[in-house]
């Protein structure tokens, strides 16, 4: 990387792709623009278990390994996760990628459903596609924001959407780094910036707005690399006026490592 500046925004493997830039020949410049909040409250699990044992879901969702894990460690809590795990058994478990696979099946949960790479919300839409949903209800366990498109689609099929939610994110309690990521954009002194989740996007330019820098804040993007984890980010970037010259293909951290080495090495 020839020691050029690369911005990253991820927070919680912030260190490893830092680690990663700095291994390859670059500068990392770590300014996370997302933190994850726990939001899991065990009062509300332990409802939601009563719940499903009185009216059985046809089938759970889950999109995250971070809030699967959240989830089983709160039944572990309760006492209830011989109930979740006999639950699960008996409707049809749908998994977003191996992150929630791996927690799952650690636990010794049967998969059913698996949605394909690139494991967007499209490749679950294409796995539930296949079950009648009309009339039933589907658990969803839900990452750092509502998915407003599976909600709206499983609506759409006639069925109910039973939420958990585990964790949410918000903006990092230190902006201090962000305030140095979009100085550094102004004086063009950023060879690249990595975005690893739309969300992150959303919190960048709302940071900006706040702070009264959004409205160059694209141009000063494009004028440097931007790297995309995968088409999901992507879009969010383009709903500013951001084009990014790299994108993960897959969409995992070690092609959009390698993308971004072969761009910042010509």
């Amino acid at each position: 990387m020839n020691g050029q500046t690369v911005a990253i925004l991820e927070n919680r493997l912030g260190a490893q792709i830092v680690e990663l830039v700095e291994k390859r020949g670059g500068k990392a410049l770590h300014a996370p623009a997302l933190s994850e909040i726990p939001d899991l409250d065990p009062a509300f699990i332990a409802k939601l278990i009563a719940e499903w044992e009185a009216a059985p879901v046809k089938a759970a969702v889950f999109q995250t390994g971070v809030g699967t894990r959240a989830l089983f460690k709160a039944t572990d809590e309760l006492g209830l996760t011989q109930k979740l795990l006999a639950l699960l058994s008996a409707c049809t478990v749908v998994v977003r990628g191996a992150k929630p696979t791996g927690a799952l099946k650690s636990r010794g949960v049967r998969i059913d459903l698996s949605a394909g790479d690139p494991y967007t919300t499209t490749e679950i839409v294409a796995q539930l596609a296949t079950l009648q949903l009309t009339g039933e209800r589907v658990v969803v366990q839900r990452y750092g924001g509502k998915n407003i498109e599976l909600e709206a689609w499983l609506k759409a099929q006639g069925a109910t959407v039973l939420e958990i939610p585990v964790y949410r994110w918000a903006m990092p309690e230190d902006t201090a780094p962000l305030v140095k990521l979009i100085d550094a954009l102004s004086r063009h002194a950023v060879a690249a910036v990595v975005f690893t989740s739309a969300s992150q996007v959303h919190n960048l330019f709302d940071f900006a707005k706040a702070q009264g820098t959004a409205a160059t804040l694209a141009e000063h993007l494009n004028a440097s690399k931007v790297a995309s984890i995968g088409p999901v980010c992507t879009a969010a970037l383009a709903q500013f006026g951001v084009r990014p010259q790299i994108e993960a293909s897959p969409p995992k951290l070690g092609p959009l490592m390698n993308a971004l080495e072969a761009a910042l090495a010509q």
